[in-house]
């Protein structure tokens, strides 16, 4: 309605020497609305502020960005909660467009092709969702969807004139922000991939224990890993540097779905691969936030017999290195990998384990 009642201003004529907006109220009205208008703005920043956070959670949890700091501001709400580096990053692209564009009128390319290619990518989305998740067939989807992607495109395809007038600056912040979840992602699968290929089968190194005469401590060990299966590279590298361990042993591997919320009945998987040596499944939805000791708890419920009152937890610490073989990164990509992973936070918070029982193990890993 907006767009829709400055076109039909100057198509009555009005000039256009100045900004066609404000003319779409009578004079006395003007300013009461800007006063409304920037309370609104207000608002509106303030859920931005909010979903920014949000999908930041989200993206780390689905394995798009480095763990960050989060903190929860609610024990009520679960969405209700502040990531300082997000907030402070808001701040100085703000005030960096403040100071670049000098006023609004200098914003309007930008915001143009922001809002535009938005509503245009939302269209699209519709469409997936209204296969995807309702079901419909593609000809209705397509029907519907279309009717907006129509729209979307001819706003779209009206702005892109103005790239060069300022429209470049949000193309520019979505591929810097893309860059950096893409990086991150496609590091951490190597990363992933190059500890799966350590891994050691159970029977041999159950053997090894025996044959070595490993001494076995009383507790219980949780080893916290990526691998999918067989002994992961932390617990070996555990008894190759400590000659000890545990008598019970727990394998624990923490997967986020790509779904909002994992049923309680399907959240835990696990079994017992040799006497006393547990190893299991724990799967989440991107909304959700991991809790290990809860999750054990629930896992001595259903049968594992862990120790609960004596658990030490062991955590791998990947230095990154870069590697020279075909699978290798590109060097930039890894030094931006291995940066972001520096100062990532520790997975000690991020499964909200106790600190005062936790063991991390530094291993160098090279992708």
């Amino acid at each position: 309605m907006n767009y829709a009642g400055q076109a039909a201003l100057v198509l009555d004529g009005a000039p256009i020497s100045d900004n066609i907006f404000y003319r779409l109220c009578p004079t006395f009205l003007l300013l009461p609305l800007v006063v409304l208008a920037t309370v609104a703005t207000i608002i509106a920043s303030q859920s931005i502020i909010t979903g920014a956070f949000s999908m930041t959670r989200q993206a780390i949890q689905l394995g798009w960005l480095p763990r960050l700091h989060i903190t929860q501001t609610s024990a009520e709400g679960y969405g209700q909660i502040y990531v300082g580096a997000v907030n402070w990053l808001l701040m100085l692209v703000t005030l960096g467009l403040t100071v670049g564009f000098g006023k609004s009128d200098n914003l309007a390319a930008a915001y143009g092709i922001a809002v535009s290619a938005t509503m245009l990518m939302t269209s699209a989305l519709l469409f997936i969702a209204m296969r995807e998740i309702w079901g419909w067939s593609v000809i209705t989807a397509g029907a519907v969807a279309g009717v907006f992607f129509l729209v979307d495109a001819g706003f779209f395809a009206a702005n892109i004139t103005k790239v060069t007038q300022g429209g470049y600056v949000p193309l520019i912040l979505a591929a810097l922000v893309y860059g950096i979840m893409l990086i991150w992602h496609v590091g951490a699968t190597a990363v992933s991939a190059r500890v799966q290929d350590a891994v050691v089968p159970v029977g041999a190194f159950m053997a090894r224990i025996t044959e070595e005469a490993i001494p076995r401590v009383p507790g219980t060990a949780v080893f916290l890993t990526r691998t999918q299966r067989d002994v992961p590279p932390v617990m070996v590298w555990h008894v190759k540097h400590n000659r000890a361990l545990h008598q019970k042993l727990l394998v624990l591997t923490v997967t986020t779905e790509s779904v909002p919320w994992v049923k309680d009945t399907e959240r835990l998987t696990f079994g017992e691969i040799a006497p006393r040596f547990w190893r299991a499944a724990a799967r989440y939805g991107f909304m959700e936030r991991p809790d290990i000791p809860a999750l054990l708890q629930h896992a001595h419920g259903l049968g594992c017999a862990i120790d609960l009152s004596d658990i030490t937890y062991y955590v791998g610490h990947e230095t990154v290195v870069a590697d020279k073989d075909d699978r290798a990164l590109p060097r930039v990509a890894e030094a931006l990998f291995a940066f972001m992973q520096r100062n990532s936070a520790h997975l000690t918070e991020y499964f909200r384990l106790p600190t005062n029982a936790v063991v991390e193990i530094g291993r160098q890993v090279s992708v």
